[in-house]
């Protein structure tokens, strides 16, 4: 009796509703449980709920001296330089006022004097505040004067430094403005 040779299948393939069903029956393979990795001994020291809360206590009181500061650096310049009122400004400066701009004074007297030059010679000058960033005792304004000594206006730089809630120092970086740019960006 000759032998009937199968034909050959692609493997996984059933050939009969039979094989399917009997494949149906088996049972899923089971997945070995994942082991928890080794915790590192870092990993296990707790940090104290109450040195939590004082660290947080401490960034908070950290960001409202910054906003603080802010606030303060953003008054003085606002009476000094936007309204041009030295006497009104005065409260917000140190004892000491340490200039670093070559065009005041150092002191009260000298920044009040430039004030006054300012406004007499450029009635109508005006700026706009871009950026305000504090870090420590810094405070760092970003700003566009406009209608003043240059035609297109000047990007200005003004760092402050601040001590126990006064100004008492300042430095300054001002660019005139072109009237063209060879790039698209704008230095705000």
């Amino acid at each position: 009796m000759a032998t009937r040779k199968k034909k050959s299948r692609p493997a996984g393939r059933a050939t009969s509703s039979r094989k399917r069903k009997s494949a149906a029956r088996r049972p899923a393979a089971r997945k070995p449980a994942k082991k928890a990795a080794p915790r590192k001994a870092a990993a296990r020291k707790r940090v104290p709920t109450t040195a939590r809360a004082s660290t947080v206590d401490t960034l908070h009181r950290e960001q409202v001296r910054l906003d603080a500061n802010k606030e303060l650096v953003l008054a003085f310049y606002r009476r000094m330089i936007g309204e041009k009122d030295p006497e009104a400004a005065r409260g917000y400066m140190g004892e000491t006022y340490t200039q670093h701009s070559p065009y005041a004074k150092d002191g009260f007297e000298g920044v009040a004097e430039f004030a006054r030059a300012f406004k007499r010679d450029f009635p109508d000058h005006h700026y706009e505040v871009k950026r305000v960033i504090a870090e420590g005792e810094f405070v760092v304004l970003h700003l566009h004067g406009k209608s003043g000594p240059n035609p297109h206006g000047e990007a200005v730089v003004d760092i402050f430094r601040v001590r126990n809630g006064k100004v008492i120092e300042h430095w300054d970086v001002i660019q005139p403005l072109p009237e063209k740019f060879e790039n698209p960006n704008t230095p705000f």
